[in-house]
Formats: C-alpha cells, sequence, structure tokens
C-alpha cells in the first residue's frame, strides 16, 4: 500500500503543477496548507502519505502537553498537534529559509500563532552557522549530513543558523510535559544527544524519531536514550529507513500506553 501512496502523490503533484492555484488545501490529515505543487514533500503531507501512526498518537494525548517540532518542514505534524485541545503550547525548528517561512504561513493560517514559537535554525552540537544540502522538489529531503552531497538533484546548499539545546530550552515551557518529534535526515543522534542534555529533560516523555542506519548507528541512539530513562515501545517501518517511539520508563498518564498501539504508520520510501 505504501508504494501506491507515494505513486498517486507524485502524480498527482504533477497534474496539480499543471493546474496551478494559490488556494489553502485541506489535506488527509485534516488540516489546511498552502499548496506548492512543485515540492514532493507537499504532496506526501496532502494526499496522506506518511501514513495515520504520528497523526492518530498526537491526537491521543489527553493531557496539557507541549510539541517540540525539530525538523518541522511545513509545519504538517505541528499542524495536526496543534488541533489537539491539550497541545497548550507548539516549538518548531525549520532552518530553511523559504521552508521557514512555509511554516509561518501554514501556523497562521491554522490561528496557530497565539500558542507557536518559530525558530529558523538546526538544532545541533555548536553555535554558528553550517551549509545544508538541499534537494530540488523535495525539501523534505534537505540535510547537515554530506550522505546525499553526489546525488544529482541535491547540488546547492543554503547557509542555515545552527544553535544548542541551552538556545532552545529558551524557548520551552518549565511547566508541561513535552512530546518531541525529531526528523532531521541524518542528524538524529546529535539532535537526540542535545535533547537529553536540556534544563527540561524531565519533561520530555516520549521522543519520535527517524532512524536510517546507511548513515546512523540505530544501536547506539537506543543505548544513549536507555541510559538516560527512556526505552524504545515501537518500531515503525522496515528496513533500514523506518520511525522509532521512544517512551520514558516512568512515564504516567496520557502518554502511558503508548507504545501498545497498532502499527499504523509505514514509513514512504524517499
Amino acid at each position: 500500500m505504501r508504494h501506491l501512496r507515494v505513486a498517486r502523490a507524485r502524480s498527482m503533484r504533477l497534474l496539480r503543477g499543471r493546474i496551478g492555484g494559490l488556494t489553502p488545501a485541506r489535506n488527509r490529515y485534516g488540516v489546511t496548507m498552502w499548496p506548492d505543487w512543485s515540492d514532493k514533500t507537499f504532496a506526501y503531507c496532502h494526499y496522506g502519505t506518511y501514513g495515520r501512526y504520528l497523526s492518530d498518537l498526537l491526537a491521543s494525548i489527553d493531557r496539557p502537553f507541549c510539541f517540540l517540532d525539530i525538523g518541522a518542514n511545513q509545519g504538517l505534524f505541528s499542524l495536526v498537534a496543534g488541533k489537539n485541545p491539550h497541545c497548550r503550547s507548539i516549538v518548531a525548528l525549520e532552518p530553511v529559509q523559504r521552508t521557514h517561512d512555509k511554516l509561518a504561513a501554514n501556523l497562521t493560517l491554522n490561528d496557530l500563532d497565539p500558542k507557536a514559537s518559530r525558530i529558523r535554525a538546526a538544532l545541533s552540537d555548536r553555535d554558528g552557522e553550517c551549509q545544508i544540502t538541499l534537494r530540488d522538489a523535495h525539501s523534505g529531503m534537505a540535510t547537515l549530513g554530506s550522505h546525499l552531497s553526489d546525488v544529482r538533484d541535491c547540488r546547492h546548499s543554503e547557509t542555515v543558523r545552527l544553535i544548542t539545546m541551552r538556545t532552545l530550552d529558551e524557548y520551552l515551557p518549565s511547566d508541561l510535559p513535552i512530546f518531541a518529534k525529531i526528523d532531521v535526515e541524518g542528524h538524529e543522534p546529535v539532535v537526540l544527544q542535545q535533547l537529553l542534555r536540556s534544563s527540561h529533560r524531565s519533561n520530555i516523555l516520549a521522543m519520535f524519531y527517524e532512524m536510517d542506519e546507511r548513515w546512523a548507528d540505530a544501536g547506539a541512539v537506543a543505548a544513549m536514550l536507555a541510559d538516560a530513562g527512556f526505552e524504545t515501545s515501537r518500531k515503525y517501518g522496515r528496513g533500514v529507513h523506518y520511525d522509532v517511539l521512544a517512551t520514558r520508563n516512568d512515564a504516567a498518564g496520557g502518554l502511558a500506553d503508548i507504545g501498545d498501539q497498532e502499527l499504523l504508520y509505514a514509513v514512504p520510501a524517499e
């Protein structure tokens, strides 16, 4: 089924691109976004290619929480989290200027500005600047790593701001549990390490992160999280590219049973 969803998103993206139009579009996740039919990532958002697991999980949280969206792209899952009346705060990081502009527009479109903080930066292990590799027609493949440098349509880059957890902590509420989503195309181990250094670390109840074993050591990441009191609750997807849900061993109420939900989510091939 996954390959059929990807094929449908690709064909409809090409068709819609020919038609054009800038009318906000409501997608399969029940949120409205400004369209960019030239971008494969937007098409994936619109046609529900990413599956239902994470969106259903965010909708099921039944206690006040903060959604931390690291690698927010155009804001799909920030918008989904924002639909949950228990979501009191959204902190979304997106370093690429054009994509960040889309994120800002989509948050405004969905009336989420009062509870959303946008940061045009990437979380890393140092403050400063860095080149990020961009992929034509697929904004979700932007990466700080070098693994896409030889791909034919990944031959341009942009200078982006880097921040450490010390800066990000200033944006996080001190009185709310935090659900973190991390999708940073290979930089996940660094981001997770930073999160574990947060002054709000005890508030982090769950982390949903992307893993690709071609450029990250899954075992080392799992061991690092285990040492910090997090267990791998579920793995979503097959092969070397998948998503992982890690929850606190002592999580209580609202998030304690999320690892027991049925597998609903398959990671699309990029």
